[in-house]
Parts: structure tokens; C-alpha cells; sequence
């Protein structure tokens, strides 16, 4: 009997301790060493009825202004705009072209929502529709890149009225997910490459146990478990283990300035089941598309090929040794192709 007693003490003694290495792993905050987001120069300000602030740059157009601005959308989810996105944008405006780029909501300049649950799919859907009509733009082109390029296509499918056209570079799949589309094996004609790594693999070096509570607890019971600060520090510190798999070249790959959003991030993802199936009315339009897709881009091509299957009016680029962020290693293919079709009539 004494020995039987000794042995639950013991385990008593090993839960305990169990319980507190796993507390101290999930509630106790972390520091990543990550700086906070500086304010980009010429950065303005528009606030939206739903809450949002967001935080934008405007590249005027050079000389003969065209009739329709450009938007562009960038990845992630919680991806923020970079001086590198700017930069690369720079020639459109000299075109003639003005371009707008913003943060969307819970990432880089842009406010962070108290209530994580707002983080959807159609929260970012309307926040385009608003920001859109305070541009005064009667139509606007759409270039979107990644999730960016899934946020333009939900908006043109509700809105085609207001898009002349749409570019979508490394796009993600069309919402909700038909997840059988990613065994789809691409042509062997187009030589697609794997990437030099993988977002899963970044996902296993990087997370913690405190990042995957996080995780849980904001998707499970709306409650953000870390502030924004810490949370976003994480997501910035994770964009650059992610950042392998979206180049060809792993030398070539940049750094994840501070900035990107992680409740942002997670929710609207958890969102992309909710999503309304916009694939019928997808088909029906007649709005011109441009796809770019970096010969190492790690989206299936299963979810790029509904795209060609639904748009009737759509051309396919292909960009040698690049991979998801096409314009890190190709940038002049791919601020030539974007011309090439934003010029065709």
C-alpha cells in the first residue's frame, strides 16, 4: 500500500509539473526581436463605416493620367505593404497610371480590430468596395498577389461594374476551396519547378506552443491570448521562414520587414469555409484577366487552371525562374507583362 502511494504521489508530483512546463510554454509572453513597423513616407489615412482605418500610398500618374486606376492587393492574409511594393509600382504611375496600395485591416499601418472574429473574407471584401468609392474611380484595375489575388476576384465576381480589368499574380485558390483541385498535375509543357521550400515546413520550424494556443484560442472563443504586438511580431518572424518557399533561388529571398498581421492572418483564413461560392457568376464575365505564374510557384496548379476553366476572357503568363513572389527575381518580366496587357485594347 505504502508503494502505491509513493507512485501517486509521484505522478501527482510529474502532473504538476507537467501542467506548469505547459502553462509556462502557452502563457507566458515571447519576444522575437522584432522592431516596430515605421511609417512610410507619404503615408494617408482614409476611415471606412466599418471601422477600418486604413493606411494607403498613392503613386500619381505621370503625364496623360488613363481613365482607371490601378489597386493593388497584397498577399498574406495580413501581408503589409513594403517600400519594395512601392517601388515596384513606381513605373505604372509613370505611365500614366495612378496606383493605389493599402494595408487592409489588422495589418501594417492599418488599425487592428478588437473583436478578431471580423477578421472575414467579407469584412475585406467591403472594405475594398468602400476604399474603391472614395477613390471616386467609376471602375479601377484590380492587381492582386496571392490572397490578394482571391480578395479581387470574390470582389469582382460581386462588383464587375466597377473593374475594367484584373491581374492576379501567384494566385490562391477560388473560395470556398475545392481542396481535389490541388492534385491536379500541371502540363509537363509549362516545366513547372517545386519551390526551394515549403510553407508547412516554415510553419513546423517556426510555431510554439504558445503560437498554436494563440491560434486556438482566437479561432475557438474569439480571444486574442497574446496583444497585437506580440502576435504580429510572431507573424513577422514566421513571413520569414515562409518567405523560402516563394522564390526559386533560396538566395534570393528577402527579409519580412515588421508589420504583417497574425489575427488577420488566422481568422480570415478560418473564414475561407464561410465564404459564398461566387463560381457561377465568375463565369459570366467578360472582364479581361491576366494570370502570372512564377515557374517555381508554390500554389497547385490545379487552383490556377479553374481560373483559366471560369473566365472567358483570360490570358496565362509563365515566368521563368521565379517563383510565388514573381517580382523578387523577375522583376522586369513582370512589370513588362502587366504593361503589355494593361496596353492591349
Amino acid at each position: 500500500m505504502k508503494k502505491f502511494r509513493k507512485i501517486i504521489k509521484i505522478t501527482g508530483y510529474f502532473l504538476v509539473i507537467t501542467i506548469l512546463i505547459i502553462g509556462f510554454k502557452i502563457f507566458i509572453p515571447r519576444n522575437y526581436e522584432i522592431s516596430q513597423p515605421e511609417i512610410r513616407t507619404g503615408t494617408l489615412f482614409w476611415n471606412l463605416s466599418t471601422g477600418s482605418k486604413i493606411a494607403y500610398t498613392f503613386l500619381q500618374g505621370k503625364g496623360e493620367i488613363k481613365k482607371y486606376p490601378i489597386i493593388f492587393l497584397q498577399g498574406g492574409p495580413g501581408g503589409r505593404i513594403s517600400n519594395r511594393n512601392i517601388q515596384m509600382l513606381l513605373p505604372l504611375a509613370e505611365n500614366g497610371y495612378d496606383v493605389y496600395l493599402y494595408d487592409q485591416v489588422g495589418c501594417g499601418l492599418s488599425n487592428r480590430l478588437d473583436n478578431v472574429r471580423e477578421y472575414t473574407t467579407e469584412r475585406h471584401t467591403i472594405d475594398l468596395n468602400e476604399f474603391i468609392l472614395k477613390t471616386g474611380a467609376t471602375k479601377v484595375i484590380l492587381i492582386g498577389q496571392s490572397w490578394g489575388a482571391m480578395l479581387a476576384t470574390m470582389y469582382l465576381a460581386e462588383h464587375p461594374e466597377r473593374v475594367e480589368k484584373i491581374i492576379l499574380t501567384g494566385p490562391g485558390p477560388i473560395l470556398p476551396i475545392h481542396e481535389e483541385l490541388a492534385s491536379i498535375p500541371s502540363p509537363d509543357t509549362l516545366n513547372f519547378k517545386k519551390p526551394a521550400s515549403t510553407n508547412a515546413a516554415a510553419n513546423r520550424e517556426a510555431q510554439n506552443f504558445r503560437t498554436k494556443a494563440m491560434a486556438f484560442f482566437a479561432r475557438e472563443f474569439g480571444i486574442k491570448l497574446a496583444d497585437d504586438k506580440e502576435a504580429d511580431e510572431f507573424q513577422t518572424y514566421l513571413s520569414n521562414k515562409t518567405n523560402k518557399s516563394t522564390v526559386c533561388d533560396i538566395n534570393k529571398v528577402l527579409e519580412s520587414k515588421p508589420g504583417d498581421g497574425f489575427y488577420c492572418q488566422v481568422m480570415t483564413v478560418a473564414s475561407f469555409s464561410e465564404a459564398g461560392d461566387v463560381r457561377m457568376k465568375l463565369s459570366k464575365i467578360k472582364t479581361p484577366l491576366l494570370i502570372l505564374k512564377g515557374q517555381c510557384d508554390n500554389q497547385s496548379w490545379g487552383y490556377t487552371a479553374e481560373y483559366l476553366e471560369l473566365f472567358q476572357n483570360h490570358q496565362l503568363v509563365v515566368i521563368p525562374d521565379a517563383g510565388h513572389s514573381i517580382s523578387i527575381e523577375q522583376p522586369e518580366l513582370y512589370l513588362q507583362s502587366i504593361l503589355d496587357f494593361l496596353n492591349k485594347q
